[in-house]
């Protein structure tokens, strides 16, 4: 016999419906098994869907399992963002007021409110070096040259991105990638490739952002959290931007117009959010 479950559809990482990232909520996956919502995410098609359980750590306000249209993720930034202003708007109670703490499979994730923005704090990002081969490999997949790549790092923030800098923001929007040839070039377990570089003289944004997830069933993530989260990994490690915040814009390539606001703080921390605005709301029957 069917039941429904509670549902929302939110708009990440802006105030406009249909400008940044939907992520698919469903808000009450206590009865599903993971075939079930696998097949769930497989249908909604976004590049992400989450489903709400109770957590199994005392800590934690909920439990959140996220998945892609292929598989389940530990971690992934722009689902924790909106599925956290699902679970305020449907009516959760933290333990903590002002702050909800986030069971997922990388542990706790702490999400706090700032005026009308969420932010996340980021897990400890873990970087190291991308091989010079593997390098000009990416860069002929990315169809520039490899002298364009200012700083490559594979960096795991729960979600592994290959996160590459080129010469500038033009550079990042111009890119026309070979998704198959990139495809082929992403080692298993790696999310995908994440793509940024600086602006010059753009008042609303300091770097410009692009995510490549063709394994994974995504070509292109429209605004990618966890991809965010490890480009502020690699600005912070080399220095790229000496100001304690910066915005990041994503989106553009695909029609969106998504802000993404980055603040390291005094403990070495990096937090990273934004708006975000439900475009459907209802019951899911299953």
């Amino acid at each position: 016999m069917n039941h429904q479950v509670p549902f929302q559809q939110v708009d990440v990482f802006t105030e406009i419906p249909f400008k940044g990232n939907p992520v698919a909520v469903i808000l009450d996956g206590n009865e599903l098994s993971t075939e079930q919502m696998q097949a769930i995410a497989n249908w909604t098609n976004l590049s992400e869907t989450t489903f709400v359980c109770k957590p199994t750590d005392p800590q934690a306000d909920y439990r959140l399992r996220i998945f892609t249209p292929n598989s389940e993720l530990p971690f992934a930034g722009h689902p924790t963002i909106g599925s956290a202003f699902a679970v305020i708007q449907h009516g959760i109670k933290p333990k903590t007021e002002g702050q909800l703490v986030q069971e997922c499979g990388t542990g706790l994730v702490t999400i706090f409110a700032d005026e009308d923005k969420l932010f996340l704090s980021l897990p400890n990002p873990k970087l190291k070096s991308v091989p010079s081969t593997d390098v000009d490999r990416l860069a002929k997949a990315l169809g520039v040259d490899s002298n364009s790549v200012k700083v490559s790092e594979t960096v795991d923030v729960g979600a592994i991105w290959i996160t590459i800098q080129l010469s500038n923001a033009e550079e990042v929007r111009s890119l026309r990638p070979d998704m198959a040839e990139l495809s082929t070039l992403i080692p298993s377990g790696v999310t995908g490739v994440t793509v940024f570089g600086l602006t010059s003289g753009n008042i609303e944004a300091n770097v410009e952002v692009r995510s490549f997830a063709p394994k994974e069933g995504i070509d292109e993530d429209p605004v990618c959290g966890s991809g965010n989260g490890c480009v502020a990994a690699v600005v912070k490690k080399h220095e790229l931007i000496g100001e304690p915040t910066y915005v990041a814009s994503q989106g553009f390539c695909v029609g969106r117009n998504g802000k993404v606001e980055v603040r390291f703080t005094d403990h070495d921390k990096i937090l990273l959010g934004g708006h975000a605005v439900t475009c459907i709301e209802g019951k899911l029957n299953i």
